[in-house]
């Protein structure tokens, strides 16, 4: 290579006859000479070897334009017959330019491939299903001018400027003058041209055929101009109420009136099923249920589909057809499980009747480009707000488990993601029977405005039958009582002989203790005998395999431990389950074999007793699901965990008791909770019956409990739908969704956004009366004030007579011979006399009241056998008691004619006044003679004579001065000593006493003008309130909502403008405790650990176990702690400042620190059997404490390079791999 070189330079010296030319230096002498001699080179002239080269600045070359997308295709047309191409034409794209950086359309540019299944945080949605995608061409008609204010509409100043445009319309004789005189001829292009640069084209119009007229000779003669006479509205109100109702509400239309839900038939069987489908997607080797049956039909159709089936009764069906109508069509299918335990079993399952199936969960992709994937709704919500490309291809989304939706803190999750879902995505929902699934279809149905169909299953396959267990010995091992048969009917005759048989066996010291029987604690060995007669009972009788339900970790590991003398295998099953386990295990390291809990249930898994709890390792949990599956296990000691959407049935299922802690209280199992793992017993095509056994170990429950939790109301599906501001972030990264949009489209707004077009008619005819009522006539000038005051007055007395007189002290005012006003549709002003209260209950509590009123020649009959006439209706606008007020310049109500007397009920709102007057009367017989003159044979008789005094003594008052009438003070009689609430008397009797001094009261026509207002002031507050229900401001989460807002504003992730700034797109990267993390991430907080620190620290954000050992942290973990909480602390205190409800008060409360020394420990290398003595905690939670922990540790990865920190990304990388290995991280035996 260097010959070469050295022959082309002497080729070129030679070609050139005089050497180089005389402007080029000789390198080889300038090098020559400084390799030779350096004392040549000047060290010290630095004026040559540093210079400053000037050059002009180029502002375009900071512009960045990218290259406009191609606007137009080439589109061949061909003949329709022979397919032959005619001719090629252009055509415009509609979507050009569209990416999934800029558009939610499904006709947008794939993504890039480097997002992966996932999608990426700075891609947009695609637009949810059902809610209406903007049209162009529909803003531009609503963008009318009128319907703009330009002072209000718009935002004068941009964001960084401090002035801006201001669009202040002027009076164009403000600038030619008053005195200037308007022409008679108005030229039209002068009209159309003003203010505005419009372009005429020619100088000539072509009129009337081939005559052609300059422009400026087309003149309109104003005197021709027909003035509008119409009615004249001031165009900002109707701008107003149209902005008010229409433009904040979901648009209505026909659509929404008809039913988005259909109840499926399934009590006749389906005729003709092979003819509807000839060709089934797949085929299976039993003869479908009716419910299956049904279900398939509407999947062929592609209709939403409701499936709410009992446990066991083959829901699976329905998934597995519609992932082979997926595989068919060359679509993909979703199938979405609550828990990645549960996510893992159906990739076995499925695997095993589909080859093309992946798996993607927090820390496992398998086969992601498969048709079918099988997640956690968790995956599909981020894949959904990232905009994966993976949704495009989206045919059927299975959601298993949709009860779950009741969870609290997880079922946000599902709402969610059935709002976001895309418009060609059909929804497929299995769940258990819950009573309101209508409800909840109709919700999904309205939401996506598609209708949903709900198929329920009648009764259970293999029915169940609930005993009664009270032995506790081999002796008493036949104590075994049915409570409730196959038909569902309970026996209270086993319930009897159950409580009979536990107090046989009591000591005379312990009788006396009613139904329930004895009470007393068991302690551990009567436990053990318990179980060895229960297990004695269920060998004698063959009603294995068992699951036994027992709700404490600790308790399952103790009583599995205590039966170590029971063997319930023989020797071939001992063989099959000693070689499972053992290739199972094999996959472990040496050490890890040897681990304490590995070697336990090695020995109980060969005897046939297992157990299954969040404590046990995962890898072991498998083991012991297969082994149970194949019918090695015998007896399973399970948590409630294992009823969880697992298709693992047996034929008895146990529980140890009725009653479990909730994280909050110990109560008793809900009816659903129940009903979900009794369920597990019964195996369909083994079983005819299932058998659940309830053991007594220490008394026989109520028989009213054990009646509400065996036949009792399942839980609602309700919503747990909640503001977080990861949904916020995302939302707010695009223009066109919004927050609001969300919250309207919750479960829990349902009922409200179902009443908006009945809402929307109401308030159409409440404005078309408000058009047709009269103008108020007010000569005086102060009737509206007058009104005013008289609603603040009735508003107070009502508040202070509801707390004043319910008040114990109170009521006692309130008795027999009490004299008060009444004030009702039929009395006016009426003086009466308490006769006594009718409930007892204090909020309905309604008064007996004898009134005084024109006299009736026949008293009406009552619609009850009550002889009171009710009189609690309420008034009318015409009739408002508001006028009642006029009454303290007149007298009491007096009969006209002979004085009658009437019986009401009232309630205290119609008491305007209670005196301090008290009569002497017999209320029982006033009373009596009322109901007696009501029969017909009796109705013309005198009153008796305690009637006619109360009735004497009650007119002799009406000719009082009403102000001469002695009032009960509330302050003062019934020693009210509320600060509040004696502010709101001295209020009342100041607004009282200002009432006379109203000029209006004078007017000749002011009762019928107070009519007339109040009529229309309660017209148009009726109209504020529906005005209010249709808008936004009616949302329940929309104040959360926007103190969200104002904590994300306050922490810089938000601009004034909403816009997203680094901090909230780092945030939109981190799936739990955005917050936290992302203040550690860009307070360089994380940057300055060591990565085994690192992920020490974050194991608090996964670390959920309230109560564990103190760890051993040394000081440099300390000092990361306590920044960790400084940082948690100051976050609190915003969202505390705005009011955003938080989970703790204290931050300390809030996260747990019990595993940062094992977390530590485990990323230096420490072997899992050295690390499980560092604490009290399970090994199974520590390893799903470390994998949770390695998702937050790929979030922050993911927010370092956001930001462009390399150092950091580098350690999160290094933190992951440190973690990942061994037993933790072992690979599941469902997908290997």
């Amino acid at each position: 290579m260097t010959d070469c070189k050295a022959l082309s330079q002497s080729i070129i010296l030679g070609s050139l006859s005089i050497g180089f030319p005389p402007v080029l230096s000789d390198p080889t002498e300038g090098a020559e000479q400084f390799l030779t001699n350096p004392e040549f080179l000047d060290i010290h002239n630095y004026e040559r070897s540093q210079r400053f080269l000037p050059r002009e600045p180029n502002y375009e070359t900071c512009y960045s334009i990218d290259v406009t997308a191609v606007q137009t295709g080439i589109v061949v047309e061909r003949d329709v017959s022979t397919g032959k191409s005619c001719h090629i034409k252009e055509e415009y794209l509609l979507d050009a330019g569209k990416s999934a950086k800029n558009s939610t359309s499904l006709r947008r540019l794939p993504g890039s491939l480097q997002d992966g299944i996932r999608g990426s945080t700075t891609n947009y949605p695609f637009w949810p299903g059902g809610l209406e995608e903007p049209n162009i061409e529909e803003l531009k008609e609503k963008s009318v001018s009128s319907e703009i204010d330009f002072s209000k509409d718009f935002a004068t100043v941009p964001p960084g400027f401090s002035a801006g445009v201001t669009f202040e319309r002027k009076n164009l004789m403000d600038f030619i003058g008053f005195d200037a005189k308007a022409p008679s001829v108005v030229y039209l292009s002068d009209l159309l041209g003003q203010g505005q640069d419009i372009d005429l084209a020619d100088d000539e119009t072509e009129l009337n055929g081939n005559v052609k007229t300059p422009m400026k000779d087309i003149v309109i003669n104003k005197e021709a101009l027909v003035e509008f006479s119409g009615p004249k509205y001031a165009i900002e109100d109707v701008v107003q109420l149209q902005h008010g109702i229409s433009s904040l509400v979901m648009t209505s239309s026909a659509a929404e009136e008809e039913s988005w839900v259909s109840v499926v038939d399934v009590g006749t069987p389906v005729q003709g099923f092979h003819k509807k489908i000839p060709s089934m997607a797949i085929e299976f080797p039993f003869e479908l249920d009716t419910f299956q049956k049904q279900a398939i039909i509407h999947l062929e159709n592609h209709d939403n589909v409701f499936v709410a089936a009992h446990t066991s009764a083959g829901k699976t069906v329905v998934a597995e057809y519609a992932i082979a109508m997926s595989q068919q069509h060359m679509t993909r299918s979703i199938y979405t499980s609550p828990i990645k335990a549960l996510s893992n079993q159906k990739f076995r399952d499925f695997k095993e009747r589909f080859e093309d199936v992946g798996l993607v969960t927090g820390d496992v992709q398998i086969k992601p480009e498969a048709s079918c994937l099988i997640m956690t709704t968790e995956i599909l919500r981020s894949m959904l707000y990232n905009g994966s490309d993976v949704v495009r291809d989206l045919e059927w989304v299975i959601f298993d488990e949709v009860h779950y939706v009741n969870d609290a803190e997880r079922g946000v999750v599902w709402e969610e993601v059935l709002i976001m879902l895309p418009k060609h995505a059909n929804i497929i929902m299995l769940s258990a029977t819950v009573p309101n699934t209508r409800e909840f279809a109709e919700w999904v149905g309205r939401t996506k405005k598609k209708k949903v169909y709900v198929i329920s299953t009648p009764k259970r396959p293999v029915p169940l039958e609930h005993y009664l267990f009270t032995g506790n010995s081999t002796k008493t091992n036949n104590e075994l009582f049915l409570l409730l048969d196959a038909n569902k009917k309970f026996l209270e005759d086993g319930y009897k002989k159950a409580i009979k048989a536990k107090s046989e066996r009591a000591s005379k010291s312990s009788q006396g203790f009613g139904s329930k029987g004895p009470k007393y604690s068991v302690n551990p060995k009567q436990n053990k005998n318990i179980w060895l007669s229960v297990i004695d009972m269920l060998t004698k009788t063959k009603k294995m395999p068992a699951v036994a339900f027992i709700f404490s970790r600790r308790l399952i590991g103790d009583t599995a431990d205590q039966l170590e003398s029971v063997d319930l295998t023989d020797q071939k099953e001992k063989s099959q389950i000693y070689q499972f386990f053992e290739r199972s295990i094999s996959r472990l390291k040496g050490s890890d074999r040897k681990l304490p809990q590995v070697v336990t249930l090695r020995d109980q898994l060969k005897r046939g007793i297992g157990i299954h709890h969040s404590g046990i390792l995962p890898i072991l949990k498998e083991v012991v699901e297969m082994l149970f599956q194949k019918g090695l296990v015998k007896i399973l000691f399970a948590t409630e965990t294992f009823a969880m959407g697992v298709n693992m049935p047996a034929r008895t299922v146990l529980f140890d008791s009725i009653r479990k802690h909730d994280g909050r209280q110990l109560r008793d199992l809900l009816p659903g909770e129940y009903i979900q793992m009794a369920g597990r017993a019964g195996r369909r095509g083994l079983d005819t019956t299932g058998t659940v056994i309830l053991l007594c170990k220490e008394d026989v429950p109520e028989l009213s409990d054990l009646h509400r939790m065996m036949l009792g109301t399942p839980t609602h599906l309700n919503s747990q739908f909640r503001i977080t501001y990861t949904m916020v972030l995302n939302l707010l990264r695009m223009e066109q969704l919004r927050v609001e949009d969300m919250i309207k489209r919750s479960f829990g707004e349902f009922n409200n956004q179902k009443e908006l077009p009945r809402w929307e008619e109401k308030l159409k005819e409440l404005m078309k009366r408000r058009e047709s009522l009269p103008n108020v006539i007010d000569c005086s000038g102060d009737l509206e004030h007058y009104h005013d005051v008289c609603d603040e007055y009735l508003l107070l007395k009502e508040t202070i007579q509801m707390q004043a007189f319910m008040q114990p002290h109170g009521l006692k005012m309130l008795s027999a011979g009490r004299v008060v006003v009444v004030n009702t549709v039929s009395h006016r002003n009426s003086l009466g006399v308490i006769l006594g209260s009718v409930l007892p209950s204090k909020r309905d509590r309604t008064f007996r009241i004898l009134v005084i009123c024109e006299q009736r020649k026949e008293l009406p009959f009552g619609s009850s056998d009550d002889p009171a006439r009710k009189d609690v209706s309420p008034v009318t606008t015409s009739d408002w008691l508001g006028l009642e007020l006029h009454f303290l310049g007149n007298k009491y109500f007096r009969p006209t004619g002979p004085c009658g007397q009437e019986v009401i009920e009232v309630g205290l709102k119609q008491i305007t006044y209670v005196s301090s007057k008290l009569l002497k009367i017999n209320a029982e017989k006033i009373i009596e003679d009322v109901r007696k003159r009501e029969m017909p044979r009796f109705r013309k008789d005198e009153p008796s004579q305690n009637t006619t005094l109360a009735t004497q003594e009650l007119l002799r008052l009406t000719e009082m001065d009403p102000g001469s009438l002695p009032v009960i003070d509330p302050v003062k009689d019934l020693q009210v000593k509320d600060l509040d609430l004696i502010e709101k008397f001295s209020r009342m009797k100041f607004l009282e006493d200002s009432l006379p001094k109203y000029k209006c009261i004078h007017d000749p026509s002011f009762e019928e003008n107070l009519k007339q207002l109040h009529e229309r002031k309660a017209l148009e507050s009726e109209i504020a309130k529906l005005t209010f229900q249709l808008s936004e401001q009616n949302l329940a989460l929309l104040p959360e909502y926007k103190q969200r807002i104002e904590v994300l504003r306050e922490l810089k992730y938000i601009d004034n403008c909403n816009v997203v700034q680094l901090k909230g797109r780092v945030a939109c990267e981190i799936s739990s405790q955005e917050l936290i993390i992302t203040e550690l991430v860009l307070e360089n907080v994380l940057s300055e650990l060591h990565p085994t620190e690192i992920a020490a620290l974050l194991s608090c954000v996964v670390f959920e176990q309230k109560r564990c050992s103190e760890p051993n942290l040394n000081g440099d973990l300390i000092a990361c702690k306590n920044q960790f909480l400084a940082i948690a602390e100051r976050i609190n205190s915003v969202q505390k400042s705005h009011r955003v409800p938080v989970q703790k008060e204290d931050v300390a409360d809030e996260f747990n620190f019990g595993l940062m020394e094992v977390v530590f420990e485990w990323a230096r290398g420490l072997p899992f059997s050295k690390i499980t003595e560092l604490t009290d905690v399970q090994e199974g939670i520590i390893v799903r404490c470390i994998q949770r922990l390695d998702e937050v540790i790929r979030d922050v990865y993911k927010a370092a390079r956001i930001i462009g920190d390399p150092v950091l990304s580098k350690k999160m990388e290094e933190a992951s791999a440190m973690i990942k290995r061994d037993i933790v991280f072992a690979a599941s035996l469902y997908t290997h």
